[in-house]
């Protein structure tokens, strides 16, 4: 019987945008911010698209649709409130997108391994995966703490595929921004972009491929892999 074509591949997703819809806690934490701040609070679909670029892109956005700008300092403190709120109840709204967790079930069932590539710090990372009951299902867990260098540098990724003990030329990354496919690009791996994730311009990513929904997943890796 033949051996099955992603057995021992390394499948790298990104989190935020990807596996897990945490854009409502994150907002809910920036709304938490800005009302001590006494500021009036944007929509959340006004702050969604904004959610992958970090806590204080997202601070600043948020302070700009109420007509503030914060000072650097200024906004480091608040960042760092930020995160303790977010840290507070890190996944009291999140859940993961529709299909991901049965994806990743026949992904691993077929012999693949399994890796998360973020640019989100890795304590929060796996404290959310945790919260979730995902961590176990990844063989490594890279946030830009961990990496030499994060995203949309490659090394990023390359240094999340030799932690999860696997090789470039067998994987493959998929995510939801331009950090990600850049990265993998870079790397010389396959990229597929999530079309329910946090980037509006999808289709200019510049990806291999572009996923509508989890359960398409298995047979795009099939067509994108190396053998």
């Amino acid at each position: 019987m033949p051996q099955d074509p992603l057995r021992g591949a390394t499948i790298v997703f990104d989190l935020d945008g990807t596996l897990v819809d945490t854009a409502p806690d994150l907002i809910r934490a920036l709304h938490a911010v800005m009302q001590e701040e006494g500021l009036a609070l944007p929509a959340p679909a006004a702050l969604r698209h904004f959610v992958g670029h970090g806590a204080r892109a997202l601070l600043q956005r948020g302070a700009a649709l109420s007509g503030q700008e914060f000072s650097a300092p200024r906004l480091d403190a608040l960042t760092e409130r930020f995160i303790g709120h977010y840290r507070a109840g890190i996944a009291e709204l999140s859940r993961p997108f529709a299909g991901a967790e049965a994806a990743l079930d026949a992904l691993h069932a077929r012999g693949a391994i399994l890796a998360v590539c973020t640019n989100k710090y890795t304590d929060l990372s796996l404290e959310l995966l945790n919260a979730l009951g995902m961590a176990h299902r990844f063989a490594a867990i890279i946030g830009a703490d961990a990496a030499t260098r994060r995203k949309p540098d490659p090394q990023h990724v390359l240094e999340t595929i030799f932690a999860a003990r696997g090789q470039p030329h067998r994987a493959i990354m998929i995510g939801d921004t331009d950090a990600d496919v850049t990265a993998a690009k870079a790397a010389s791996i396959p990229a597929i972009a999530v079309r329910f994730g946090y980037s509006l311009e999808v289709d200019a990513l510049g990806a291999d491929a572009i996923l509508e929904a989890y359960g398409d997943l298995p047979d795009l890796i099939d067509r994108l892999l190396p053998a």
